[in-house]
């Protein structure tokens, strides 16, 4: 009887510190894809997984090829299939980027954009007045505010955007942020429009309304009058005079 008990209880505790090992096992897999899924969520919002994050909406344009095919970059996104070309005429039921929009672009627009995509009008700044802007339509035209281009041909100017500077700047201010990186991700100078206006896209972002929007906008743009108009003080990086640097030669002496 000992012996038998003996075996039993041997089986016993090789079937306790098996089932313990299965479920430190279990325990640490599951860890393991609990980790996985944690990183992956962080990896989500870092540069790298932004520039790979491709809309599920569509993304269009009305082509009046008013620029250089070589330096346009709504263009270069059709060549890469990734804007859809409208012809003249046709309606588009997302948002449109127009000048004869009333409202401005805000989060609130998150929802036409998600279901219904987003389009901006290829065409020059200087042949906007001969521009048909009528017969490119939509039930919901829209403004872009106040922010600085920063492709080549206009870096530095105010509102005069790009194709994809105006379709990026819309997706991150109705929060498609990863949309919008991945977007400018196709330019080498794409990321420079971001970083340039950063600051005044995160405010735009955390409005609620068009109204909101505007009055960021006006705000920004007064106090960026006031502070060019304020005299600057350069004192601090002023050099010294020869008089003041023998005042201090002198005075080291006396302490000696």
């Amino acid at each position: 009887m000992s012996g038998r008990n003996s075996k039993k209880g041997r089986a016993s505790a090789r079937y306790r510190t098996g089932k313990s090992r299965r479920n430190f096992e279990r325990t640490f897999a599951q860890r393991q894809c609990e980790m996985t899924i944690e990183s992956s969520d962080g990896d989500s919002s870092s540069s790298g997984s932004e520039a790979k994050y491709s809309p599920t909406f569509p993304v269009a344009m009305w082509d009046l090829k008013h620029c250089d095919p070589r330096k346009c970059s709504g263009r270069k996104l059709s060549r890469l299939g990734l804007m859809q070309n409208l012809r003249l005429g046709e309606k588009f039921s997302g948002l449109v980027l127009t000048p004869v929009g009333i409202n401005c672009v805000s989060p609130s627009d998150r929802e036409i954009i998600a279901t219904s995509g987003v389009a901006v009008i290829d065409c020059s700044w200087a042949k906007l007045d001969e521009t048909p802007l009528t017969r490119m339509r939509s039930p919901h035209p829209r403004l872009l505010p106040f922010l600085v281009a920063a492709n080549p041909i206009n870096y530095g100017k105010p509102c005069k955007l790009s194709c994809v500077e105006a379709i990026a700047a819309t997706l991150f201010i109705c929060g498609f942020r990863l949309e919008a990186n991945w977007y400018m991700s196709k330019f080498s100078w794409g990321h420079s429009f971001i970083e340039l206006n950063e600051m005044l896209l995160n405010k735009y972002a955390a409005c609620r309304t068009s109204a909101e929007v505007l009055q960021v906008q006006h705000t920004y743009i007064e106090e960026e009058r006031k502070a060019k108009d304020e005299p600057k003080n350069y004192s601090e990086f002023y050099p010294k005079s020869s008089n003041e640097e023998i005042s201090d030669d002198n005075s080291g002496k006396e302490n000696d």
